[in-house]
């Protein structure tokens, strides 16, 4: 049986985030419901809103319940989970792309998506630090 810790309830809250987190910020007149978007571009927003969702839970039943090497599984899990989060910057990166349309946009302010970025970046940092080192400690221990 796994046990629970900080580091995996940390992780499996920025997996759920992950999974259904876009659903709360793109199910609006933003993004899915915008008519000056073209379908094919609801498409894509779509296919974003799955995916998320897809290596969210993919990530929390690696933390919970994969079977192998835990620590193997961690890092595999935070991995995983940082997948949607690089690519959200990565696609700022690509021509033509803005984190926000510009009726949506606040000249001055960082947009939330950067801001959620970093913060995802540094939660999971910290989960597999608290995580990596219970289960060092419980190797050493159980060599004893």
């Amino acid at each position: 049986m796994k046990t629970i810790s900080i580091g995996k309830i940390i992780i499996t809250l920025v997996c759920l985030m992950t999974a259904f987190g876009s659903y709360a910020f793109d199910w609006n007149h933003t993004h899915i419901f915008n008519d000056k978007w073209p379908p094919h571009a609801k498409f894509h927003n779509a296919q974003t809103m799955v995916l998320g969702t897809l290596l969210g839970l993919f990530a929390i039943w690696v933390v919970w319940f994969r079977k192998g090497d835990p620590l193997a599984n961690l890092k595999l899990a935070v991995t995983i989970a940082l997948f949607y989060w690089i690519g959200q910057i990565g696609a700022s990166l690509f021509p033509g792309t803005a984190l926000l349309d510009r009726e949506f946009a606040h000249p001055g302010q960082l947009p939330a998506q950067l801001i959620v970025c970093v913060v995802v970046f540094v939660l999971l940092g910290i989960a597999f630090f608290l995580e990596a080192k219970k289960l060092n400690s419980n190797k050493a221990h159980e060599n004893r």
